[in-house]
């Protein structure tokens, strides 16, 4: 399966208002995996870009002065994400935003939705945590993630860290397919892509043992839970 972890900047907030996209970034997951490959572009989007949106992302009017226009960009652009799943927080601002840009041009590109399927992982998220924060900040705190470099927003770190989170968000195995139960309705065999790999002549783990003060700190821990529990701590129990 094939997935694009994908993120916009933009001038402003409303594309029905006008406003362009500025930056794309966007890397790719092969079979729940990072591949290593990206696409990463700035746009000029031949319109000023607001003051509170480059208070938010850091990218000026002057460096996009000679940045390529949208439609140098867009073949490139559709040719990455031709296909793929597309995995984007908050999606339909994304999407609503790529989509102004493909019918600006008029050469019956069409919609996004047209080339690609959409995840919005903030649903997701909002499913998985209802009624707590899920801004990618929140994730990133929830699940762990190293989101120190993100002073600022920029699309292309953006959708590095998105994948991280929609990845420990999604956990677990990736690919491990059960088969139909065999005819006797007592077994269930692997998919006939998937192998169980057996670990041979495989050294004996390391035993360590507690020492004496670790032990008796175990043990007062034990007397504590035992007075809480009303005598109930299953640990001493015989």
């Amino acid at each position: 399966m094939r997935q694009v972890v994908l993120d916009t900047e933009t001038t402003g907030l409303e594309a029905s208002a006008g406003h362009r996209i500025i930056e794309i970034g966007c890397v790719e997951l092969f079979n729940r995996k990072l591949t290593g490959k990206h696409y990463h572009q700035y746009i000029n989007p031949q319109r000023e870009v607001d003051q509170g949106a480059i208070e938010v992302h850091g990218i000026t009017n002057e460096f996009l002065a000679d940045k390529p226009l949208f439609e140098q960009i867009v073949d490139d652009f559709l040719s990455f994400v031709d296909g793929a799943e597309l995995v984007i927080h908050n999606a339909p601002f994304d999407v609503g935003f790529i989509d102004a840009e493909l019918a600006r041009l008029g050469s019956g590109l069409d919609r996004i939705d047209s080339r690609c399927s959409v995840l919005d992982s903030l649903v997701l998220a909002r499913n998985k945590h209802p009624g707590q924060k899920n801004n990618l900040d929140a994730l990133c705190k929830r699940y762990f993630i190293d989101n120190s470099q993100r002073d600022l927003h920029g699309a292309l770190l953006d959708a590095e860290i998105l994948a991280d989170v929609y990845l420990a968000m999604t956990g677990g195995q990736t690919k491990l397919k059960l088969g139909a139960a065999e005819k006797n309705g007592t077994e269930a065999s692997l998919g006939s892509d998937e192998q169980i790999q057996r670990m041979e002549n495989r050294p004996p783990g390391k035993v360590v043992f507690a020492n004496p003060t670790e032990v008796a700190a175990h043990e007062q821990k034990l007397e504590v839970i035992e007075k809480l529990s009303g005598g109930a701590c299953l640990w001493l129990q015989n």
